[in-house]
């Protein structure tokens, strides 16, 4: 690494300070962004119709398919997390997406063949006598090692695309300040066409043409990216990693622990770097202020590290953060029944749209999408204004608000799911009656508007609360609540009864699973409520003081980190 890029300064691919006239812009930048664009067309084009290839041509339970893809989402996000740690504390944002494309591109190779060689699924099921044989172990090994392959590598690159996307762009300078907001319009146009792509066409194909076919297909859009990836390199703008704030979470927990024997000072002054601290001392959580204590035996230790005053306090900011954060897996819990037990009960339903055309289930996601890209709209054009007028809040409502409306929208389309199945089930009694596959849009419509809700609120909401220097963990934790809400989800089915979740749907009672989650979500909605009204805002530099239950609406450099975020996530489950 040049000395200018480990200096944090923008430079060229040969590491000297970047010649704007050169390097940077909308060209550089939507080179970057396509490879969003064939991220969403692989993760989605797996997500949303993996389940029926495991339940139809690998004969697993429908408990145990709708897990294995829960548990892959859900690991996919983790692994975002370690992507943007690898960026920001060793590879740089440039390189870890390099590899990463590679990674995603081997991953999908993987998933082609081990969906197109018959010697990796068991035989069709007897027809006389309706036996079926599950897949062997080794023909499962297979398949994990591939989706986990594309886990590693997608969760690379939509972990730094976005931050490398905005790298391409100083929104100090008046010149660029308008490209850099075209940026994140085209950015998210790309996951949205991705996202469509992978929905229509390529379930599609993978439904009538073959697995083989709509799992190659990917790859070869990741290849060509990646392709396109590294031909703009010399346009580039780079800058080297920084470290990352995970750092610094993990000294002030290590130090804490290692100085668990110590009383903490009465005095804050004799913590190490009071007298430079950045942030006032608080006396919450005073266990870690232990942290910042100097052990005398360790000082001439060069290989120790001792935080500051301003690492813990930074710290105890993130803690008090969780409280929220928990409140907000069970959104994602929610949603994750739609690209699961939705996508199969739209295998029992009626799709025919006119007198031909038959829809694949895992197309009626596709509404999840529109939906989200219409209150998204909404949001902004509309909603926002009206309850501008109405709360006389600047932003229209709190970022907790938005939130909350985010939790009722998952409560209410858990209901209407569960009403919906049990008129589906109560249908298949009489096997004249089949009901049409659209009654699965009200819950996706649900889902889809408390996405455009929840979703912004969390980022607005940790960003803000988030320490200045620590920003960028925002992303981490909405990506851990993605995470967590899929593990949870994988938890809750195995936790229930055996004849809620059943192989044959119109033999088992998934409507009351349903029901479960929506009560769940009721309890998860009121905690919310509890939470947030009793969450103490943080104080901005601008001596703004924030009381609970209001937002500071000052416009700050914070908006910019919010774009970037939203950039990064959007749509990105």
């Amino acid at each position: 690494m040049s000395d200018a890029a480990a200096k944090g300064m923008v430079v060229d691919f040969k590491g000297n300070p970047a010649d704007k006239s050169r390097t940077g812009g909308s060209r550089a930048a939507v080179l970057i962004a396509v490879t969003e664009l064939a991220e969403r067309v692989c993760v989605m084009g797996i997500s949303m119709n993996l389940v029926t290839y495991l339940i139809g041509d690998l004969h697993l339970s429908s408990a145990r398919s709708a897990n294995i893809v829960t548990n892959f989402m859900g690991t996919l996000n983790l692994l975002a997390l370690l992507g943007g740690f690898v960026a920001d504390a060793r590879l740089g944002r440039y390189l870890t997406i390099a590899v990463s494309t590679v990674i995603t591109v081997l991953g999908m190779t993987l998933l082609a063949a081990s969906t197109a060689l018959p010697g990796m699924r068991p035989p069709p099921c007897a027809d006389g006598n309706g036996v079926c044989v599950s897949a062997s172990g080794g023909q499962l090994a297979m398949l994990f090692a591939a989706l986990y392959t594309v886990a590693v590598g997608a969760g690379g690159i939509k972990a730094n695309v976005s931050g490398l996307g905005t790298d391409q762009f100083d929104t100090r300078d008046p010149a660029e300040e308008p490209a850099a907001d075209r940026f994140f319009n085209r950015f998210f146009f790309c996951i949205s066409i991705g996202s469509a792509a992978a929905t229509t066409a390529l379930v599609y194909v993978q439904d009538r043409v073959g697995r083989g076919w709509g799992y190659g297909a990917p790859a070869g859009v990741m290849v060509a990216a990646a392709a396109a990836f590294v031909a703009g390199t010399p346009r580039y703008r780079y800058r080297g990693p920084e470290g990352s704030p995970l750092t610094v979470v993990g000294r002030v927990l290590w130090a804490a622990w290692r100085n668990r024997g110590m009383a903490c000072p009465v005095d804050p002054s004799e913590l190490h770097g009071f007298h430079a601290a950045k942030v006032t001392h608080t006396d919450r959580l005073r266990c870690l202020d232990r942290a910042a204590i100097v052990d005398a035996n360790l000082a001439s230790d060069k290989a120790v590290s001792f935080p500051t005053l301003t690492d813990v306090e930074d710290v105890k900011m993130l803690t008090k953060l969780l409280p929220i954060w928990s409140t907000c897996l069970m959104f994602w819990t929610v949603y994750c029944q739609m690209t699961t037990f939705s996508v199969q009960q739209a295998t029992r339903m009626n799709r025919h749209l006119g007198s031909t055309f038959l829809v694949p289930p895992g197309s009626l996601s596709a509404v999840l999408f529109l939906t989200i890209l219409l209150f998204t709209s909404l949001n902004d054009h509309l909603l926002v204004p009206l309850a501008r007028r109405a709360t006389g809040n600047p932003q229209g409502l709190t970022a907790l608000q938005r939130v909350g409306a985010g939790l009722a929208f998952a409560v209410a389309a858990m209901a209407a799911a569960a009403l919906v199945e049990a008129k589906r089930r109560g249908a298949a009694v009489d096997e004249s009656v089949v009901v049409s596959a659209f009654w699965l849009v009200p819950q996706l419509v649900l889902v889809g508007a408390g996405e455009a809700f929840a979703y912004v609120g969390q980022l607005q909401f940790f960003i803000r609360e988030a320490p200045e220097r620590m920003k960028s963990l925002c992303t981490g934790l909405c990506l851990a609540t993605v995470a967590m809400g899929f593990f949870l989800s994988s938890a809750l089915v195995d936790a229930s009864p055996d004849a809620w979740v059943r192989d044959d749907l119109d033999k088992g009672r998934l409507d009351l699973f349903y029901w479960m989650l929506a009560v769940l979500g009721v309890i998860d909605f009121v905690v919310f409520l509890l939470f947030s009204s009793r969450h103490q805002y943080k104080v901005t530099a601008n001596d703004s003081a924030v009381t609970a239950g209001t937002e500071n609406e000052e416009q700050t450099g914070e908006e910019d980190a919010m774009k970037i975020s939203v950039a990064v996530n959007m749509m990105d489950v």
